[in-house]
């Protein structure tokens, strides 16, 4: 390899300098280089190295609990393909019926193959235990959620598609 010529002169201040340091000299300066070499090869090269090996665990078993919390959610997708349809009088009866649980902080409106939940001062348990009864009984399906969170609970509003009498 060819250094530029603007080099020259520093390199031969520097090997003037090199060639008036006697042979102890010469070893500490090489041992400090290699020091400061070995540093910086292991915080650039094996540190980042060893943190992943200390970190695998624990993103494995994330990752494993997130693949067995899909593998979850699509045999209950599977499951709720292969159930009969429901007739649209049953699925508003189904969706009736989950409000009610929610008290008189939870208005339904049905409009079509569509229904507006309406709500105040819920809770995130109460609106995911809704959601998978009208799922699973009504064969409904959110498409739309508006959610505000106060100092009671959630407050907003959750739009859902009915089936149509045909499995989706």
């Amino acid at each position: 390899m060819k250094l530029p010529e603007s080099w020259s002169p520093a390199i031969e201040k520097y090997r003037a300098a090199w060639s008036r340091l006697d042979a102890r000299e010469r070893t500490g300066v090489l041992a400090a280089a290699a020091a400061v070499f070995l540093l910086i090869f292991v915080m650039l090269l094996v540190n980042p190295a060893l943190k992943t090996l200390r970190e695998a665990p624990a993103r494995l078993a994330q990752l494993d609990s997130q693949l067995a919390q899909m593998q979850s959610l699509a045999a209950e997708a599977k499951r709720l393909q292969q159930l009969p349809a429901v007739n649209p009088a049953q699925a508003a009866e189904a969706l009736q019926a989950a409000t009610a649980y929610l008290g008189p902080d939870a208005k339904l409106q049905l409009q079509g193959d569509r229904a507006t939940l309406s709500f105040q001062s819920l809770s995130g348990e109460q609106i995911g235990t809704w959601l998978a009864e009208v799922r699973s009984a009504a064969r409904a399906r959110p498409v739309e959620a508006q959610l505000q969170q106060g100092p009671r609970g959630y407050g907003g509003s959750i739009v859902l598609a009915l089936a149509s009498g045909n499995p989706s």
